[in-house]
């Protein structure tokens, strides 16, 4: 039984579509990327299946419960961080930690490990959430999400406002989630983030998926990036057939994004050209969003 399933989801604000036709399952132990750009869905998606939204249309079932009807009980088993975290200026960390926990109903006993390891001293606990800085807000956000040990964790833009260190504690711990057998959806626009934390992605485009693939084959499916050297001093020259995938040049220095199956047969031809260095790069995830969103290629349904 997946995690998460949704069958047709989707959502409408009258005549704003906020997802359509979405037909998603995560399995359990996975840590998912859910990937898009401000407005694509992604927002909305979640806070169907957490119950926060009602669907318009469609089937969602969250560890197999329907999160508005079995709403107390999938509370129990999830955790969540919303986009726009927004808490009681008047109340302390240790308070808001403590109100959050009577929601989720069950035991904390991780709050004082994760709030160790993101840096929430005792005595930053002490003071009022409306004093904390935005990086702090977001860990008292992380935490809460996992302090119940959830077997469902959902994150919306998770390291928002984390200094380089702090988002290496969150990679580890959604490391140690994995292998927990926790299931992670991790919503972001950020693309390394996604790279480095996800095994699957799913990308979302005007409410429509548009694919879900491994990272490692979305990376290997989309273009090698092609960075050619000519040593001469005589700066942008005809490329000849290579023309086609846009060449930028930076004095006698030329990036290119060529297709896999073009790669070999663009080398031969560049070669020629009396190139003096050449440096073919497998291309990372944000290549093949943007490839993706360029091609407007929408499974399932027409963008």
């Amino acid at each position: 039984m997946d995690a998460i399933e949704l069958i047709g989801l989707t959502k409408r604000y009258g005549a704003v579509v906020g997802v359509e036709e979405l037909t998603l399952g995560i399995g359990p132990g996975e840590v998912f990327g859910f990937l898009g750009p401000n407005g694509a869905g992604k927002t909305t998606t979640l806070r169907c299946l957490t119950g926060l939204l009602r669907p318009t249309a469609g089937h969602v079932r969250v560890l197999g419960m329907d999160p508005l009807a079995d709403h107390r009980r999938v509370a129990r088993e999830l955790g969540y961080l919303p986009g726009e975290l927004r808490l009681y200026p008047e109340l302390t960390g240790a308070q808001t930690l403590d109100l959050l926990c009577s929601l989720q109903g069950r035991p904390c006993t991780r709050r004082a490990e994760l709030c160790e390891r993101l840096g929430l001293t005792p005595a930053v606990l002490r003071r009022t959430v409306g004093g904390y800085s935005r990086g702090m807000k977001q860990k008292l956000g992380l935490v809460q999400a996992l302090q119940h040990d959830p077997r469902l964790v959902v994150l919306d833009e998770p390291t928002e406002g984390l200094d380089p260190l702090v988002q290496e504690t969150f990679f580890e711990l959604m490391e140690q989630a994995a292998a927990d057998g926790r299931t992670v959806l991790l919503s972001s626009h950020v693309l390394p983030e996604v790279q480095r934390a996800c095994g699957r992605v799913a990308i979302v485009r005007d409410g429509r998926l548009v694919t879900v693939e491994s990272v490692a084959a979305l990376r290997e499916a989309r273009a090698r990036r092609i960075r050619l050297t000519f040593g001469d001093g005589k700066g942008v020259r005809p490329l000849g057939r290579a023309e086609q995938w846009a060449p930028g040049w930076e004095g006698d220095r030329v990036e290119l994004l060529v297709p896999p199956s073009e790669v070999v047969g663009a080398l031969r031809e560049l070669l020629a050209l009396g190139v003096a260095d050449v440096i073919v790069e497998e291309a990372g995830l944000d290549e093949a969003f943007l490839d993706l969103y360029r091609n407007g290629k929408a499974e399932g349904a027409a963008p």
